[in-house]
C-alpha cells in the first residue's frame, strides 16, 4: 500500500520498505530551489526515520531536473546563493552516506545540482535518452568533483567539468556515472528487485556494507572547498553572466 505523505515541491511516498522522493516542479523541469532543497532533506530523514531498506529519487514530468533553479537572481544577494549552495552539499552528503541503499531514477535532462544528486545514488538508471551537465565551474563552484572523481576516475570528471559538456546516457553508462540504462516502464519491476535485495541483509551487516564501500574521509574539505568557492565577491553576478551566455546559444 502506498502512502503519500506530503507534495510540492517534493512528493514523499512510502510503499513498503521503499521511500519514494518525487521532484515535484514539472512546470520548471523540477530546477531546483530551497523549497525543493529543504524537502528532500526532510524526507531522507524520514526514511532513515522509519527504516526504509531503499530511497528512490524520480522526478515528476518530462526531465528529472533542470538544476539548481537560477530564477529570481536579481532577488538573491550573494549570501543568499552561499547559503543554499551549502544545503545542496549538505543534501549530498546525507544522500552519500544514507544507511540504506539509494536509487535515481533519470529521464530527459539532468542537469547541475541534479546531476550532483545522482551520483551520490548507490543505484543511477536512466532512459536510453537521457542527457547530463555539471556546468558549475562554469561560475566558479566547487560541487562535488571529489565524489564524481572517485566515481568515474579523475581524468573523467577533469573533463566533463572543465568543458561541462552534455553528456549522454550512454556516455555516462560508459564512464560509470550511471550503472544501468533502462526504458521507464521497466522501472517499477527494476525497483521491485531491488527493494528485495536491499532487504537481504540485516541492520549491522547493511550499515557495515554502505560504509566499507564508502570513503567518506573527505567531506568535510568537500563543504569547505564548496564554501570558499561560493564565498568569493561577486556570485550572483557570475551566474548572472553564466546565464547570459546560456541564452546567446
Amino acid at each position: 500500500m502506498t502512502q503519500t505523505i506530503s507534495q510540492n515541491p517534493v512528493i514523499i511516498e512510502y510503499n513498503g520498505s521503499v521511500t519514494w522522493l518525487r521532484l515535484n516542479r514539472p512546470d520548471r523541469l523540477n530546477a531546483v530551489n530551497a523549497a525543493m532543497i529543504e524537502g528532500l532533506i526532510d524526507g531522507l530523514i524520514a526514511a532513515r526515520d522509519r527504516g526504509s531498506d531503499l530511497v528512490v529519487f524520480a522526478g515528476e514530468g518530462r526531465a528529472f531536473s533542470a538544476g539548481f533553479d537560477l530564477s529570481g537572481l536579481d532577488q538573491q544577494s550573494d549570501a543568499d546563493l552561499l547559503y543554499r549552495f551549502v544545503r545542496v552539499e549538505q543534501l549530498l552528503q546525507m544522500i552519500y552516506q544514507l544507511p540504506m541503499t539509494s536509487v535515481a531514477l533519470v529521464q530527459g535532462r539532468c542537469f547541475g545540482a541534479a546531476a550532483d544528486i545522482v551520483a551520490s545514488c548507490r543505484k543511477r538508471i536512466a532512459t536510453p535518452d537521457a542527457s547530463f551537465r555539471m556546468p558549475g565551474l562554469q561560475f566558479g563552484i566547487v560541487l562535488g568533483t571529489r565524489r564524481l572523481a572517485h566515481l568515474i576516475g579523475a581524468d573523467a570528471a577533469f573533463d566533463l567539468l572543465e568543458t561541462s559538456r552534455i553528456f549522454t546516457a550512454g556516455d555516462a553508462l560508459e564512464t560509470g556515472f550511471l550503472t544501468d540504462v533502462q526504458p521507464a516502464e521497466d522501472w517499477a519491476s527494476h525497483i521491485d528487485k531491488l527493494a528485495i535485495d536491499a532487504g537481504n541483509l540485516g541492520d549491522d551487516a547493511k550499515t557495515a556494507l554502505l560504509s566499507a564501500t564508502r570513503d567518506d574521509r573527505g567531506l568535510d574539505h568537500d563543504l569547505a572547498a564548496l564554501a570558499r568557492s561560493a564565498a568569493k565577491p561577486g556570485l550572483a553576478d557570475r551566474i548572472r553572466a553564466f546565464v547570459a551566455t546560456q541564452v546567446k546559444k
